[in-house]
C-alpha cells in the first residue's frame, strides 16, 4: 500500500476504510466525493472550506484561513492542520481527530467556530460531515488537482486554486506525514470553550476569553515562506521536489 494511502487513513478515515478507492483517487481514475463518516456515523475528519469570497480582495479567503488556522493552534493548542487547494475556487483546512467523534457533534464544532472567527462567509450547510473531495484528486469540473500544499505558498493559489498536473506522491506524503491528530482532550477543551461562549445567540466576534486570530507567532504553520524555504523542508524529508507541479509557472 502507497505510503500516502497509510496517511491518508492515519488522519482522516477510520481504520476500515478501503485503500482501493483511495488508490484510484491519487491515480487520477476515480473523482468521486468520499465521505468522512463511517457506518457509525463516526467521523475523524473536519474539513473547513474557504471559497472566495465574492466582491472581496483576491487573497481574502486566504487570510481567513490563515487566521482560523493560527486561533486553533493559539487558542485552542491544536496541532497544525493540513492545508489544500480545492482545484476549483479556494483552499481547505483539515483538522484530524485522533477519536472519531459522532458527525452531529463535529458539526457542532464547526457552528461554533464559525460564529466565533467568520460569522459572515457561507459555508456549505453541513462542512463537517457532507461529501468531500479529499486529496488529491482530479476536479473533474476544473481539470485541475486537488491537493495538500505547503502552507507557505497558500497566497499564490488565491486566484487560481488547483494544480495542472498531478502532484508527486513523495511531496503530498511530506505534506502529511509531520501532521498529528487532535487528542480527545484537547477537542474536548476546545468544544467546552465555545459551547460556554456561544451557548445561544453568540456576537459575531470572538467573545472575551477567547483569542482574537492574528498575525502568526513564529513556529507555527501559516507563515510566509520562500521556495528556498519550501525545497528545504522536503530535503529535510529525503524528498526531491518538482516545483512546477506545486506552484503556478
Amino acid at each position: 500500500m502507497h505510503k500516502l494511502i497509510l496517511e491518508l487513513i492515519r488522519l482522516y478515515l477510520t481504520p476500515d476504510a478501503a485503500p482501493e478507492p483511495l488508490a484510484l483517487r491519487i491515480a487520477g481514475q476515480d473523482s468521486s466525493a468520499i465521505d468522512l463518516a463511517d457506518a457509525a456515523g463516526n467521523v475523524r475528519a473536519i474539513h473547513l472550506p474557504f471559497r472566495e469570497i465574492r466582491n472581496g480582495d483576491e487573497a481574502q479567503h486566504w487570510t481567513l484561513l490563515c487566521e482560523v488556522a493560527n486561533a486553533l493552534q493559539t487558542t485552542f493548542e491544536f496541532p497544525a492542520p493540513a492545508v489544500s487547494v480545492s482545484g476549483s475556487d479556494g483552499y481547505g483546512l483539515w483538522l484530524s481527530l485522533a477519536t472519531p467523534v459522532p458527525a452531529a457533534l463535529a458539526q457542532e464544532f464547526v457552528a461554533l467556530l464559525k460564529l466565533a472567527y467568520f460569522p459572515d462567509v457561507k459555508m456549505a450547510a453541513e462542512p463537517a460531515t457532507s461529501l468531500v473531495l479529499l486529496p488529491p484528486c482530479l476536479n473533474l469540473d476544473t481539470g485541475k488537482w486537488a491537493a495538500f500544499i505547503h502552507p507557505g505558498m497558500g497566497a499564490s493559489f488565491a486566484d487560481d486554486s488547483g494544480l495542472e498536473m498531478a502532484p508527486p506522491l513523495s511531496g503530498q506524503v511530506g505534506f502529511l506525514e509531520g501532521l498529528q491528530s487532535i487528542d480527545d482532550d484537547q477537542f474536548g477543551q476546545a468544544l467546552a470553550l465555545l459551547r460556554g461562549k456561544h451557548g445561544a445567540a453568540a456576537p459575531p466576534s470572538p467573545p472575551a476569553g477567547v483569542v482574537a486570530p492574528g498575525p502568526a507567532p513564529a513556529g507555527l504553520l501559516l507563515r510566509d515562506a520562500t521556495v528556498e524555504d519550501i525545497v528545504a523542508f522536503l530535503h529535510a524529508k529525503n524528498i526531491e521536489p518538482t516545483l512546477r507541479y506545486m506552484i503556478k509557472s
